[in-house]
């Protein structure tokens, strides 16, 4: 749990909330980042050794308790200190009390001695001081427990104290704490009286704004969660931050997560901070942007060991005076530029220190993982429930984030290729891999039974339970990777090889703790070859778990129709769901169904010609730039094939199934402002161009979205549709309608960015004008008319463009 520092006045001393081990972590770990065996879920694991510990303690002392909460006011140079926390144990033996404190590693049992971690001595003693002070007792014992998890042998130290020698280390360490509480004391004061004073940064609010930004406000103070569906052109990054920031600025403790889907939405939250900063020279507004390893690592290639970084070798030793220096920053806007900036000045890791940093700024900005992600999220933040203000961009998106956080997959492959990359000879790790891949061959037998049957999709098999033989073997094959890997830390392709399927077994066992009727087990077969996956179908339970550690969520996209889907899946049944009107003119978009084609799996085929006929006259009636959106590559690469035989002199791009960052942005500069002539842009819905595109005024005045967006029938989504039919009644919605017709929305968004743009989207087959698809379009699609004939379509778009001035476009 974080520092939480209320705003003191003059008259009263200042008020430090602090949990235990925050303090002496902060205050006495030293050495190195190794994180050799810290790629898995090593929170989870801890937990879990912890639970056998102290079960196995319990029946040893009949008094034993375990996790107990402790919480003792302090008071030390002018500061008053709360410190929290719980105890991993208490018993009493020979009539003295014991405080135990249990930690697992990998180091070497000849590495775990009695002093090589002062900071866990330090846990122990300070829970022994408070609960010696609250019960009167004149000695105490700590007993600290090492757990060695490859060896899976315990090793104990301890030592007796007086009740005067504990309360006399707690206030050194409290002493030792002030410079940095008072510093953070001083930035909160500062920065919580600017917030309350913070104006809007614009001269007026679009429409909606105000609404949305009232509705957000009212759920970051009051606590909560809030689902808005907010349609471009309302600022949606301004409409969430700043009633969030003015939400500190009335009390509420912090800090804001952004959490964001992807890289462009976190430039859209510094950008919006920045605004803020610039309006206000002087406002105290520390924000960081935490941003992926690979991308922020300042060696060529990435390898966190003491041994190969000098960034990571004596990173603790160096970090404080790091942050020190990082929290005079004149800017507050910590992002990975400035990151990098500091961490070359002191040696030491951007990313770790981003990390450290996060727990001083107002404001972090940072994928969904950081929270959602049983592995990746904060535990420093997370351990416990917090006065946090959630701000999830792009929402329509987690769901199906979560869902493969929570999911795993391995496959046969891996298991034999290691094997037979160790060479000749025997050894405990390839019998191991044997047993692993020979379970797979007894999976690829059934899913060959299966396919003489009647599954309905081949080499395939679904099970409700997990197949405990095979996480067994699973989990003794991690005992003898992490010794292999312990022996062999030379880093070359075979150390690389076996940690990445170490890593990867050790997810399928943490996903396979939480298996329960939220999941299936799939086997599929294809050759000889077998993947097993551990399927999330639902993943409402964890994303409620995870919203219930922050004080408020505000849940907000342009799509998140209908509400009632998502707050199902995001676990928020009870929240508060708004969806406000664009604030873009109606007249500006013609919207134009062509009903007479069918987009249907069986009528796919003859309908080619047909669409690339309407595609030709939507982008005769006006010179400019457009997009189609097709539901997957074969269908768009066939109607591409076919556009470019039957128009030749159009011109055409279209998007590729594995196109790089570079060749991305490739393609959409090719959508030039004022164009000499038109371009039509082939590419597929839900791609990297069917959300997230920003192409304003005539960089893009068409759109065409091919069928309703139905995900490709699978056996995957038959299984969502079968487990959400029988879970809430509405299989096909859950599975294929309200996905797909998300996605529709998300391309259609691409065009009319600001109140000045003008254009068409065009609409494929005639399930858009049923009653199903009707009522999940937005208001401002109220004036959906349909076309039969490509004569009808260009008739149509003569009148839209004819409505505004010639001279608007060339």
């Amino acid at each position: 749990m974080p520092m939480s520092i209320p705003v003191s006045s003059d008259q009263t001393p200042l008020a430090v909330a602090l949990s235990v081990r925050r303090l002496v972590e902060f205050l006495l770990r030293t050495g190195s980042i190794d994180s050799r065996f810290t790629g898995f879920d090593r929170a989870n694991e801890g937990a879990r050794i912890h639970r056998r510990l102290q079960r196995a303690a319990a029946k040893a002392h009949e008094d034993y308790k375990a996790e107990v909460a402790l919480r003792q006011d302090y008071f030390c140079d002018g500061i008053s200190y709360t410190l929290e926390g719980r105890a991993d144990g208490i018993f009493t033996r020979d009539g003295i009390t014991v405080i135990e404190e249990i930690k697992s590693t990998t180091l070497p049992m000849t590495e775990i001695t009695e002093d090589h971690a002062p900071e866990h001595w330090a846990q122990g003693q300070v829970y022994a001081a408070i609960y010696a002070l609250q019960n009167d007792l004149p000695r105490v014992t700590v007993l600290l427990t090492y757990f060695q998890v490859e060896e899976e042998l315990s090793v104990q130290f301890e030592r007796t104290y007086t009740q005067q020698e504990l309360d006399n280390i707690v206030q050194d360490l409290l002493h030792r704490y002030a410079p940095w509480a008072q510093l953070a004391a001083d930035w909160q004061t500062r920065s919580r009286a600017a917030l309350r004073a913070l104006v809007f940064p614009f001269e007026a609010y679009r429409p909606g704004q105000r609404a949305m930004i009232s509705e957000v406000y009212k759920a970051c103070r009051d606590g909560g969660q809030l689902l808005c569906q907010a349609p471009t052109g309302i600022g949606k990054t301004m409409s969430v931050l700043f009633p969030a920031l003015k939400a500190l600025g009335s009390g509420v403790a912090g800090p804001v997560f952004y959490l964001t889907a992807r890289g462009t939405t976190r430039a859209a939250a510094e950008a919006a901070l920045g605004l803020l900063r610039a309006s206000d020279a002087a406002l105290p507004l520390r924000s960081v942007t935490l941003t992926a390893k690979d991308k922020i690592c300042l060696c060529e290639t990435r390898e966190c060991t003491p041994e190969a970084c000098p960034y990571a070798s004596g990173y603790f030793d160096r970090i404080k005076d790091a942050l020190w220096d990082a929290l005079q920053d004149p800017t507050g806007a910590l992002d990975a530029a400035l990151l990098q900036e500091y961490a070359r000045k002191h040696t030491v890791c951007p990313f770790e220190m981003g990390l450290d940093l996060s727990l001083w700024s107002d404001v972090i900005i940072g994928d969904y993982n950081y929270l959602f992600d049983p592995v990746v999220r904060l535990q420093r933040f997370f351990e416990s429930r917090g006065d946090y203000l959630f701000l999830v961009d792009e929402a329509h998106n987690l769901p199906d984030r979560a869902r493969e956080m929570h999911s795993a997959a391995l496959e046969k492959s891996a298991f034999y290729q290691a094997k037979k990359d160790l060479g000749k000879g025997k050894s405990s790790l390839k019998t191991a891999l044997t047993k692993v891949n020979d379970h797979f061959v007894q999976w690829r037998h059934r899913c060959d039974e299966a396919a003489e049957g009647d599954s309905r999709f081949g080499r395939t098999v679904f099970e409700p339970n997990r197949d405990e033989a095979f996480d067994r073997l699973l989990s003794r094959l991690c005992e003898q990777l992490e010794i292999w890997l312990d022996e062999h830390r030379e880093i070359n392709d075979l150390h690389t090889e076996l940690l990445q399927l170490y890593f990867d077994a050790r997810g399928w066992l943490r996903v396979a703790e939480t298996f329960d009727d939220h999941f299936v087990l799939q086997l599929s077969a294809y050759g000889s070859q077998v993947r097993a996956s551990l399927l999330c179908l639902d993943p409402s339970a964890f994303l409620a778990a995870d919203f219930a550690l922050g004080r408020a969520a505000v849940l907000f996209s342009a799509t998140l129709t209908p509400a009632s889907y998502y707050k199902d899946l995001c676990g928020l049944p009870q929240a508060r769901a708004v969806a406000l009107r664009s604030p873009f003119s109606q007249e500006n978009m013609a919207l134009l169904c062509a009903q007479s084609v069918s987009t249907r799996y069986r009528d796919r085929e003859n309908s080619i010609s047909a669409i690339a006929g309407y595609l030709a006259a939507m982008v005769r009636a006006h010179r400019g730039n457009y997009l189609a959106f097709f539901p997957s590559y074969a269908y768009m690469d066939k109607v591409y094939e076919i556009f470019c035989t039957l128009f030749p002199d159009m011109a055409v791009c279209k998007q590729e199934s594995d196109m790089d960052e570079a060749r991305r942005t490739a393609f959409l500069e090719q959508f030039s402002p004022a164009p000499a002539q038109s371009l039509l842009g082939f590419a597929v819905l839900g791609g990297v161009f069917g959300e997230g595109v920003d192409l304003t005024g005539d960089r893009l005045i068409g759109v065409a979205v091919v069928g309703p967006g139905l995900p490709q029938v699978s056996a995957r989504q038959e299984q969502l549709r079968d487990h959400f039919e029988q879970t809430r009644g509405c299989g096909f919605d859950y599975a294929y309608r309200f996905p797909g017709m998300n996605k529709v929305l998300q391309a259609a968004g691409r065009l009319i960015r600001t109140p000045e743009d003008r254009g068409v989207v065009l609409l494929f087959d005639n399930r858009f004008i049923t009653p199903e698809y009707l009522r999940l379009m937005p208001p401002h699609w109220s004036h959906l008319r349909t076309v039969y004939t490509t004569e009808a379509l260009e008739t149509a778009l003569q009148a839209f463009w004819q409505q505004g001035d010639p001279g608007d476009f060339p």
